[in-house]
């Protein structure tokens, strides 16, 4: 009992995204600092003046980093049954292992124990490439980072459309200025596939200069892709900022915006499907746009009696705000007394 225990306290500490533990923030906090260490090491040590000068300080983070990830790799598989859906002894750990964070550790991993047995076979050295893979273990340890990857599946359907967008635009120009600058330059633009480079440097606004065209037709088109590019790589960025900022909303206020969603459900479902705490809810909601009509109906009649003397907005609000108390009193005054007045 007590070892099953302790397995769902270091699972926990593992897996734990909300930091609801001092442990698991320990953990996540150091986990981050050694991935940032080590990909940092990783990207110097292909300096060869670094790599001579600090070798041994380069492969003891290698060596260390590795060895610690492999551990972190075996404890999360062997702690991962105190999960329903990977209960089995067996196929629950290889589903776990098949996950795309646990796939993530293993290919950032393994490699370093090829390379350290067959060192001598040149071509296993690339993997060593796969090291950097470590960088997107960060999104394990990073709320930031979690959140803009929901930001992204959210809104996938409007990405994909943007990005198709994108596409269509890009082989139509290319395929353009391909048949328009092919016999100028046949060097440049020989075919459309060699196009598409331009269409991409330039629909991005980014303009290398390398290739670029000289006929008339050529730059005509080439001009109106730089302003189509303007536009249609900013939308990508508006979805997914606005979503982000829904997102950060969310996390920080994650009961009022429950609120804002369920409020057009409220008004649609009819009362008598309402549960009496979805009734006070709808109440308040309506109080509230009754409120803020009447504010704005009072902030009118305050500007429409003050602007014709060119009074300062100050006075403007004061008054639209004192014609507010008062009507809010009227209407209290009113309910209560039909309230009192007893029904034939």
């Amino acid at each position: 009992m007590k070892k099953k225990a302790l397995r769902l306290k270091l699972y926990y500490i593992l897996e734990d995204t909300k930091y609801s533990n001092w442990l698991s923030k320990l953990d996540q906090i150091l986990l981050s600092i050694l991935i940032v260490i080590d990909i940092s090491c990783f990207i110097l040590e292909t300096s060869q003046q670094l790599n001579q000068q600090y070798y041994w300080l380069f492969k003891g983070v290698a060596i260390f980093s590795t060895i610690v990830f492999t551990l972190e790799y075996g404890l999360r598989l062997w702690l991962c049954t105190v999960e329903r859906q990977f209960s089995h002894p067996w196929w629950g750990r290889i589903r776990y292992a098949l996950t795309p964070m646990a796939i993530i550790d293993f290919i950032s991993t393994f490699p370093f124990y090829l390379v350290l047995v067959f060192h001598n076979l040149a071509f296993l050295k690339t993997l060593r490439l796969l090291r950097l893979a470590r960088i997107l273990k960060i999104g394990r340890h990073s709320k930031s980072v979690r959140s803009l990857v929901r930001v992204v599946i959210s809104k996938q359907e409007e990405l994909f459309i943007t990005f198709s967008i994108v596409s269509f635009l890009l082989i139509i120009a290319s395929s353009l200025m391909f048949f328009a600058e092919h016999d100028a330059q046949p060097e440049v633009f020989s075919s459309i596939p060699a196009a598409m480079w331009w269409g991409v440097v330039t629909l991005t606004t980014v303009g290398y200069g390398d290739i670029y065209p000289v006929t008339l037709i050529g730059k005509l088109l080439g001009a109106s892709l730089a302003f189509f590019g303007i536009g249609v790589f900013v939308l990508p960025a508006g979805i997914v900022a606005s979503a982000f900022a829904k997102e950060v909303q969310g996390e920080i206020f994650p009961e009022s915006l429950a609120q804002d969603e369920q409020k057009p459900k409220l008004i649609e479902t009819p009362s008598n499907h309402l549960s009496t705490e979805q009734l006070q809810q709808l109440a308040q909601y309506q109080q509230i746009q009754l409120d803020a009509e009447l504010l704005k109906h009072c902030l009118q009649t305050a500007q429409n009696k003050l602007g014709s003397i060119e009074s300062s907005k100050d006075a403007i609000d004061s008054w639209a705000m004192f014609l507010y108390l008062q009507a809010k009193q009227e209407i209290t005054d009113l309910s209560q007394l039909s309230t009192k007045t007893p029904t034939p």
